[in-house]
């Protein structure tokens, strides 16, 4: 972030000393420095914005619209990849990627943070463990609500220290 302040800081100066006019005496005139040429960086890709994409991948693709400007490129290409693939997709898969779709576009940053590092976790857990945990996952959602709080971890208080009788 410091970086583009620090350049467009440095081309309002060169502007300043470009508009200035330069001295009339050649003799008062500073020699000139050899300078290496500055190449321009190109501005970095943003990704499509959202007009530009199709009709159809804007409707799959509608709930990240509120989003979509502020996504990095290579999460708009990742989004665009799956709004392709969509029309192929089964209706069941379809209905499951809009429900998740709709609930990423409901998280924060923060949690959408959290979320891609638990993925990236788990990426790295064994495939026999990862099994074992989507069954365990699937087993806890079977359960009523009644009996998930049973399951619900409550931190048990420390006993009560013994006095020492004193002689």
């Amino acid at each position: 972030m410091i970086r583009p302040l620090i350049a467009l800081l440095a081309l309002g100066f060169a502007a300043g000393a470009a508009g200035q006019q330069p001295p009339s005496d050649p003799a008062t005139k500073p020699p000139a420095k050899a300078t290496k040429p500055v190449a321009k960086k190109p501005a970095p890709k943003k990704g499509p914005a959202w007009a530009e994409l199709s009709a159809d991948h804007q409707m799959i693709l509608a709930p990240l619209k509120p989003d979509w400007e502020t996504l990095a490129p290579e999460r708009k290409a990742k989004w665009i990849g799956i709004a392709k693939r969509y029309p192929k997709m089964k209706p069941q898969e379809q209905e499951r990627v809009q429900r998740r779709m709709h609930d990423w576009a409901a998280l924060t940053p923060e949690q959408r943070r959290q979320a891609r590092e638990n993925y990236r976790q788990m990426a790295k857990v064994p495939p026999d463990k990862r099994k074992k945990l989507r069954q365990e996952w699937a087993d806890y959602q079977q359960l009523s609500p009644a009996e998930r709080d049973k399951l619900v971890y409550e931190p048990v208080e420390p006993p009560a220290q013994k006095k020492k009788k004193q002689p």
